[in-house]
């Protein structure tokens, strides 16, 4: 008989577009003690930026060949065709993981993912460890996700044609339903009164006993994040979804994104100033990617959420490669593409 103690664990990191959960990946492997881990990466987009910024990260535990990148589409949505095989070839490693890290897509709901898990060839061998939830706080506090159900009722009664919930923020309310702890991050950047009402607000959204805990830019005790033994897979009527039924279906369709290249920029300044005024005219999500900075040898990640932006030098350019970086621009259907590029490249 299989024991919970004999299997490989595994913790799904969900949250929304922009949360920090790369950032807590990379401080888990950072402080990992030597523990093997893999982690599985599920980007929205063509442009693999989450992986490459876990990759290269100097540890011996964790390798470039214990990062894999999922790229094509949302991982609930493509578990048979790409989350299933790669768990397999984990699984049959001559070394398996000790552990396996799961970033889900900004845009990916939990639950589909956690009932993968009772496949044979993996429920025998891995239990999901636990669900980790990241929370924007920032975001959070501009009421991105806090909708007010009855002023929904009213705008419904005055629009017969507004048939349906904010799709974001159903995705948000999944991914806090389904976790077994939820981090509200980036508290850096709001005051004490702000994160004890969204720690009180987070709190009476979900529909049990969930630990919430502060984090500036992702630092948390791997301790504290692993060794959950939630055991999710067994536990899934306790993680209530806005898409439960016979089918769990869910679309995306609201939902698109496209990567831009650009060349070398003069001053990051610059280009941050360009990409706000670009968030502001068309409504963007998220912009996120690496560009080249004249004079500089190493190349400027660039990662924002709305108009909030950071940015920074990580690594050098690769030897013979063309300098043009790659900006990924997500956001809702019907995005002017072409006007987003000619402002981006100015």
């Amino acid at each position: 008989m299989t024991t919970l103690a004999s299997k490989i664990p595994a913790t799904v990191i969900t949250g929304f577009l922009g949360a920090g959960k790369t950032t807590l990946v990379r401080h888990v492997i950072e402080n990992a003690g030597g523990r093997r881990i893999a982690i599985i990466v599920n980007e929205f987009g063509s442009l693999g930026v989450d992986a490459d910024l876990l990759r290269g990260c100097g540890i011996e535990s964790c390798s470039d060949d214990d990062i894999v990148e999922l790229a094509n589409g949302c991982l609930c949505c493509t578990v048979a065709d790409e989350f299933l095989p790669t768990m397999e070839t984990l699984l049959d490693r001559a070394d398996p993981p000790e552990h396996i890290l799961i970033e889900t897509s900004g845009l990916a709901l939990p639950k589909p993912l956690l009932k993968a898990f009772d496949w044979p060839t993996v429920r025998s061998r891995v239990t999901v460890d636990g669900v980790i939830t990241v929370v924007d706080g920032p975001a959070v506090e501009d009421g991105h996700f806090a909708d007010d159900p009855e002023a929904v009722e009213r705008q419904r009664a005055e629009d017969e044609a507004l048939d349906h919930d904010n799709p974001l923020a159903e995705v948000y309310e999944d991914q806090l339903s389904a976790a077994d702890l939820i981090i509200l991050n980036k508290t850096d950047l709001l005051s004490e009164d702000s994160v004890s009402r969204l720690t009180a607000e987070i709190t009476g959204q979900v529909p049990r006993a969930v630990k919430v805990v502060t984090a500036d830019h992702g630092t948390i005790d791997p301790a504290v994040l692993l060794g959950i033994n939630a055991a999710a897979e067994d536990d899934l009527d306790a993680r209530p979804s806005h898409h439960d039924g016979p089918d769990d279906d869910h679309e995306h369709d609201d939902f698109d994104s496209f990567s831009v290249p650009i060349g070398e920029i003069e001053t990051p300044d610059s280009l941050i100033e360009t990409l706000q005024s670009v968030v502001a005219r068309h409504g963007i999500l998220r912009i996120k990617g690496f560009v080249p900075v004249r004079g500089k040898p190493m190349r400027l990640a660039v990662q924002g959420v709305g108009k909030r932006f950071r940015h920074h030098f990580d690594q050098l350019w690769p030897q013979g490669m063309e300098r043009v970086g790659q900006l990924v621009v997500i956001g809702k259907t019907g995005m002017d593409q072409a006007a987003i590029e000619a402002a981006v490249r100015g």
